[in-house]
């Protein structure tokens, strides 16, 4: 099932795609999209063939691995600058957001981190501290190249991680929100960010303004209907949203297929979260029950973050729709996470397979015994 509506998603989205951006930019991003699922899709396989558990061998590699590309952004010559955020490595074919891989490397490192001190989370030493120091590392780098969506993002899983993992409420409450009063302290410090809070607050009052981007996706959306234009047949993608492909397609998903289509959309998401949290349930292990919430939880807020945004009903964050907003890295990085989920999915299997087998074994075991 997860596996099925991936794949929907990832068709619906090359398709919409196609649709947003052919008026403008003609076949490119169609292109550069189908090649980015082409890689994702063989590392999905890739990752999906292995054992989840052999990633516990390198998981500080990969945090270590994680902060080295997040500072490199700041390194003129290799990262990049554009509209005032630096979230991008120049790789000269294509550009590299290092965050999409930050949020991977976060979640096996709390997650084999929690998993080897279990019995210490009790302690406000293991339970907080330590962990808060790897979070710190990264999001703090992502906070700095200005990219407040997805450190908003990641600081949610790690904090829903954390608690999975039994870390006592008490706390995880006080560490919490002064969490929540620095990023509200530095959004409201920063001029472009309080003032698309101010234009959430008040979107009567910013139609014209910074509100115009989430104001026209409204009107997308609504003027879609039931059923929509038809595909291909928006107006809205011809200048009226911008970045119509990327955080914003789902304005076009509603406009040109309607609501039907949208609410589809939504079903398909719940669905891939819902397999996500039974494949996290029936895993074999602590590392792969935590490593299958977190990828779970990556995927399924993004998507809730992201419609949020799209609907008006967040300020806007800048967050891609997972599989089908455009976008390489993203797109390679949610890829990983299925594959990571269905890894856990299988050994689990293997696990009861072997289990039921080992028990077949006993009962013939002690029959013969018996006789």
């Amino acid at each position: 099932m997860l596996v099925s509506f991936v794949l929907a998603l990832l068709a619906f989205g090359m398709v919409v795609l196609y649709s947003a951006s052919v008026t403008r930019y003609g076949g490119h991003y169609m292109v550069v999209q189908t090649a980015a699922a082409g890689i994702g899709l063989l590392l999905c396989a890739v990752v999906a063939s292995q054992d989840y558990r052999h990633l516990k061998k390198i998981s500080w590699l990969l945090f270590a691995a994680a902060a080295v590309l997040l500072v490199l952004v700041f390194v003129p010559g290799i990262g990049m600058k554009i509209n005032g955020a630096r979230r991008w490595i120049n790789l000269r074919v294509t550009n590299f957001q290092p965050s999409e891989f930050a949020k991977i490397a976060l979640v096996i490192a709390l997650a084999h981190y929690a998993e080897r001190n279990q019995r210490q989370l009790h302690s406000f030493t293991k339970a907080i501290l330590l962990p808060s120091i790897l979070i710190g590392v990264i999001l703090g780098l992502i906070f700095l190249g200005k990219d407040y969506g997805t450190t908003i993002l990641l600081a949610t899983v790690s904090v829903l991680l954390l608690l999975i993992a039994g870390v006592r409420w008490r706390f995880l409450v006080p560490s919490g929100l002064i969490l929540v009063v620095g990023l509200a302290a530095a959004i409201w410090s920063n001029e472009m960010r309080r003032s698309r809070v101010l234009a959430w607050l008040n979107p009567e009052q910013q139609k014209d303004g910074i509100n115009y981007q989430v104001d026209q996706a409204v009107i997308a959306l609504g003027s879609g209907g039931l059923y929509g234009l038809g595909l291909g047949n928006g107006r809205q993608k011809l200048g009226f949203v911008p970045e119509n492909h990327t955080d914003f397609i789902l304005s076009i998903i509603g406009e040109e297929l309607g609501l039907v289509a949208t609410l589809g959309v939504l079903a398909s998401f719940a669905l891939v979260v819902v397999c996500g949290v039974y494949i996290a349930r029936r895993a074999r292990d602590t590392f792969g029950m935590l490593l299958a919430a977190g990828m779970t939880f990556l995927i399924g807020l993004q998507a809730a973050i992201n419609i949020g945004v799209v609907t008006g009903a967040l300020p806007n964050k800048g967050l891609p729709l997972p599989f089908i907003s455009y976008g390489g890295s993203n797109l390679l990085m949610m890829l990983i996470s299925v594959g990571l989920l269905i890894s856990v999915a299988r050994k689990a299997l293997e696990h009861s397979v072997e289990a039921t087998e080992t028990a077949d074994s006993s009962d013939v075991v002690a029959s013969q015994m018996a006789r």
